[in-house]
């Protein structure tokens, strides 16, 4: 194992040290061109995907500093998902070349118009083998926030361990610690879920989640309404809860209080990566010093950005982008 160079990377490596640190999988994602049943797609589109480099993109596009801590393979794909993070701006000065391990697999389809399929091939996977060892104390240190998911966890025994260092590392050193519970069922059960979130989010100042995840985490009832939900969240310890509701919006509770965040219309082409745009939205106006209403109204664009191109993060806006969705002329000259 080893870790990366300048050469292999196109772009030099970041002094400055970072908004936000992030720790998990990127995989190469391959992506059927049309619609209908994968045995019948005779090309797929190569990119990347993973939802810690999704919401690091989505950092640097909207113009502040963020680092990825991962694996890849020393292959053809590895090699791929190192450009394409460089290219986007990520200090990757914390990822691993791992000669021993693939890098993994996403394949995404859509059966229907409305209906995506999403299938993983990452059991074995370099990324799968990230551990304590991999993670820079004086990176973590550094940050302005670190910023961790419930997939990375549920990857491996040592993928948890290191999720599980990175933040006492950052509680130590006081860093704010933010979390997107991100349940993923094929990953690992629900009781198993729910016991690990529930102690990341104990130890966590932001939270995002979904209603489902909330549910999940708190063995709340289905009818419990959503503020109640956000609510039981933060008596767990964050201060700041978000609660994703798809193309119902979001609520969101800060140090107690209800804020609205605003819902924006658009033509959905593919939903994922949404939660990860919305996310950075949210993280980015923090780190800028916004107040509340700034950051849910950059999270939701970002959001809607997010779902309007195919791919988990390439719809992700710059900042100067942001006003589009208040645009009334199609064209802009």
């Amino acid at each position: 194992m080893t870790r990366i160079t300048r050469e292999d990377i196109m772009t030099a490596e970041p002094r400055e040290a970072p908004d936000v640190v992030t720790l998990g999988e990127t995989m190469v994602l391959l992506t059927a061109p049309h619609i209908g049943p994968l045995r019948h797609a005779r090309t797929l589109d190569v990119a990347t995907g993973g939802a810690e480099s999704n919401l690091a993109i989505g950092i640097t596009r909207l113009g502040r500093r963020a680092a990825w801590i991962g694996r890849v393979g020393d292959d053809e794909f590895g090699r791929l998902v190192l450009t394409v993070l460089g290219g986007e701006g990520l200090d990757t000065r914390g990822a691993v070349v791992d000669p021993d391990a693939p890098t993994g697999l996403m394949v995404k389809a859509r059966r229907t118009s409305a209906a995506t399929d999403v299938r993983y091939y990452r059991a074995g996977s370099a990324g799968s083998r990230l551990c304590p060892q991999d993670v820079d104390p004086a990176l973590v240190r550094s940050a302005r926030i670190l910023h961790v998911t419930g997939i990375t966890p549920a990857l491996s025994t040592t993928a948890r361990a290191a999720v599980r260092a990175a933040v006492a590392e950052a509680n130590a050193a006081g860093v704010p610690v933010s979390l997107d519970l991100n349940y993923r069922k094929a990953l690992w059960s629900a009781e198993d879920a729910a016991t690990e979130l529930r102690a990341l989010a104990a130890g966590a100042d932001i939270v995002f989640a979904t209603e489902d995840e909330a549910r999940l985490v708190l063995k709340a009832p289905e009818h419990t309404p959503v503020l109640d939900l956000a609510r039981e969240l933060g008596a767990l310890g964050p201060t700041q809860v978000l609660l994703k509701q798809g193309s119902r919006g979001a609520v969101a509770i800060v140090d107690g209080r209800p804020h609205e965040v605003p819902l924006h219309r658009v033509d959905a082409v593919d939903p994922v990566g949404a939660g990860d745009a919305f996310a950075a939205g949210y993280l980015a106006e923090l780190v800028e010093g916004g107040s509340v209403a700034a950051r849910v109204a950059t999270a939701a664009a970002a959001g809607a950005f997010a779902v309007t191109v195919p791919g988990d993060w390439e719809g992700l806006p710059r900042r100067d982008e942001l006003r589009l969705l208040h645009q009334d002329d199609a064209v802009a000259r």
